[in-house]
């Protein structure tokens, strides 16, 4: 555990990363697509590698967002993220921009994901892999800070990291819609 620096720091710079490398993973998935579309295989592989490391960035920098105790978390971090310190009542990572673009490339991809081409099966089983790994590094955090026994700040009516499983199910049937490449995935049977 990290000592003798501000949580409320940490929290912020840690999500600055993930919300960077969630810009670059919008930016390589879309680079990815195009060259797809130009049948231009070693692009792709390259596009949906470097969209894995980022993947994997991002859970990394969400792991050292919490790294700081639930006390520090609860009396110094969360009230932060309402008001009056913000304006919404159900403050949410739901609520930007690049979730909502990572989501819209996601959606579009899902039938390109669905009908892979043989030379990318390699490529993609890293992706999935590297997405459950992201889950699984943003569900550990939820859980250390309390997310197993109560709700988010944006919906208190089922356990946070319950509502985690939901979103992560969701994606993973975006990300592999044949569910082909999830070994290792906390929901296969």
């Amino acid at each position: 555990m990290i000592t003798n620096v501000n949580p409320q720091q940490i929290w912020k710079n840690c999500h600055w990363l993930f919300f960077i490398n969630v810009q670059g993973l919008i930016i390589c998935l879309r680079r990815f697509e195009l060259s797809l579309a130009a049948n231009n295989m070693a692009q792709a592989q390259i596009e949906l590698e470097t969209a894995t490391t980022l993947m994997l960035a991002s859970g990394a920098a969400m792991e050292l967002a919490g790294s700081f105790s639930p006390q520090e978390y609860e009396h110094q971090v969360r009230p932060t993220m309402s008001p009056p310190h913000v304006k919404s009542q159900d403050f949410s990572g739901l609520m930007s921009w690049e979730h909502a673009a990572l989501v819209e490339v996601w959606k579009r991809l899902r039938p390109v994901f669905e009908a892979l081409p043989a030379a990318l099966t390699a490529q993609h089983d890293s992706f999935v892999a590297a997405y459950f790994s992201l889950s699984h590094a943003h569900k550990a955090v939820c859980q250390k800070f309390g997310g197993g026994e109560m709700g988010s700040l944006r919906c208190d009516r089922s356990t946070a990291t319950s509502t985690l499983d939901k979103f992560t199910q969701s994606r993973w049937q975006l990300l592999d819609p044949n569910r082909r490449a999830a070994a290792g995935c906390p929901f296969r049977s």
